[in-house]
């Protein structure tokens, strides 16, 4: 799963539970996005592999079956 897929997947998780979703390009260094969901953030990466997208998820309290 790349960057953008995963991005998809989280505003859809969000849209259907209700929960604010925002992705802010400008925030992150580089090529790192910062992704509100809810009331958590965490920073997402361009480079992804299946453990950061773990702790990723883990940050922002989704669990990966749910996408």
């Amino acid at each position: 799963m790349n960057r953008d897929q995963l991005i998809r997947s989280l505003r859809r998780y969000a849209r259907n539970r209700s929960i604010r979703f925002e992705v802010d390009t400008k925030k992150g260094s580089g090529s790192h996005y910062r992704v509100r969901l809810g009331d958590k953030v965490s920073t997402l990466q361009n480079d992804l592999n299946p453990g950061r997208i773990e702790r990723f998820l883990k940050q922002l309290g989704v669990n990966l079956a749910d996408l």
